[in-house]
């Protein structure tokens, strides 16, 4: 953490090692160091699995895509919670954005299933994702409030292992924030305007 990069700073500017020796820090950031390395692969995985089921799940390339655009809006509602709390990228907060892609993705597969039913059912597009989008209303903005509410204590914790949980849940409760407005209100906005694209592909 910082506190890693002030020594190491110190040890570079101030203490003149004899040739042949050199300074290694181990013990929990040597353990932090590792955990990362293994998220970096860990985290392009997960979401590799995530658009291939989407694909899937919607047999479509598009709505798939359209759906994981929900994970960088959450990506920066987790950014910019962690900058304003004053806390640094570290293996909880990691674990946090994890967990955050799974929701902000479960909430776009919802609403997208949603505005499929209604065009299956024979409804016009701007139609089905009007009242799809509005039959997710609830449900949406309920999943996002009780698992921001369920946070809170880990949010405001000061005790021990507090250093763990207000990463990761500063991540979950930024990130919902602008995860839920993208699925509420841009999400059926792009759902509409490339399904119009799409139809007017058909019909040239």
């Amino acid at each position: 953490g910082s506190v890693v990069a002030d020594i190491q700073d110190t040890i570079a500017s101030e203490v003149n090692l004899p040739p042949g020796y050199s300074v290694d820090i181990g013990g929990q950031f040597e353990n932090q160091q590792r955990a990362q390395k293994r998220l970096t692969i860990v985290v392009p995985v997960s979401l590799g699995l995530i658009a291939l089921l989407l694909y899937f799940a919607f047999s479509s390339v598009g709505q798939a895509l359209l759906i994981l655009v929900n994970v960088p809006l959450a990506v920066i509602g987790g950014v910019f919670s962690l900058w304003i709390s004053g806390q640094y990228l570290s293996v909880p907060s990691s674990v946090g954005f994890i967990t955050l892609f799974g929701v902000a993705v479960l909430n776009g597969v919802v609403m997208v299933e949603s505005i499929n039913q209604r065009i299956q059912d024979g409804l016009n597009v701007d139609t089905a994702v009007f009242e799809g989008a509005v039959s997710r209303l609830r449900p949406v903005l309920m999943t996002a409030i009780t698992s921001a509410l369920g946070l809170i204590p880990m949010l405001l914790s000061t005790g021990v292992g507090a250093e763990i949980q207000k990463p990761l849940a500063s991540v979950i409760v930024g990130g919902l924030v602008t995860a839920t407005f993208l699925t509420l209100f841009v999400l059926p906005a792009l759902f509409t305007r490339f399904s119009r694209s799409k139809l007017d592909d058909m019909q040239r």
